[in-house]
């Protein structure tokens, strides 16, 4: 049987994006992201309870800033006690998993999608997938860019402007293009 693009997107294998069905997937979040963008930043309820409508799961306890952008939404799972600062974007054609305690300043970008780096894959329009995952107490700086298939530990603070593009180990301070470990962090 063969499998449908969506199907290949959810499986991690290389998809084409134009696709019918993977297009009406990113139309969808583009709508949600749209009506939270356009809530004013006066009505914090109402941020609230639009972000929680995107996200596919997440705490009680959840403080996004407008704008705010997803590919899916429903690929987005945050824990308890997560806030973001203005400006996020998270292109979760795979999985973002995102645990407690998690605060992620202004201008940050988590991609979970790539294209190919040859011409012909680039032309039939293909996109592959991959997953991040976003430890417990995690402080992540201002523009800091997170690349498909990175795993950041616990305790772990990106220093802004950091371009991650290897897993990170809990208890780390990391920093840099790419980023690279600065010092060890305490966990208390």
């Amino acid at each position: 049987m063969t499998k449908t693009e969506l199907q290949k997107l959810d499986d991690g294998e290389p998809y084409y994006f134009l696709d019918e069905a993977v297009a009406a997937r990113k139309a969808r979040a583009a709508k949600l992201c749209q009506e939270f963008n356009a809530i004013p930043a006066t009505d914090p309820a109402a941020q609230t309870a639009k972000v929680k409508e995107i996200l596919g799961s997440h705490g009680e306890r959840v403080s996004v800033q407008a704008t705010f952008n997803c590919d899916n939404g429903q690929n987005i799972h945050v824990g308890e006690d997560f806030l973001s600062n203005y400006n996020l974007t998270i292109l979760d054609i795979a999985p973002v998993t995102i645990g407690s305690h998690v605060m992620i300043g202004p201008n940050v970008d988590i991609y979970t999608v790539n294209h190919p780096l040859t011409p012909s894959g680039r032309r039939g329009y293909l996109a592959q997938a991959a997953p991040v995952t976003i430890g417990n107490d995690v402080w992540i700086g201002g523009k800091v860019a997170i690349m498909p298939g990175v795993t950041i530990g616990d305790n772990v603070v990106i220093a802004s402007g950091a371009v991650v593009t290897k897993d990170v180990p809990a208890n780390t301070l990391v920093g840099g293009v790419p980023a690279k470990p600065i010092h060890s962090l305490s966990d208390d």
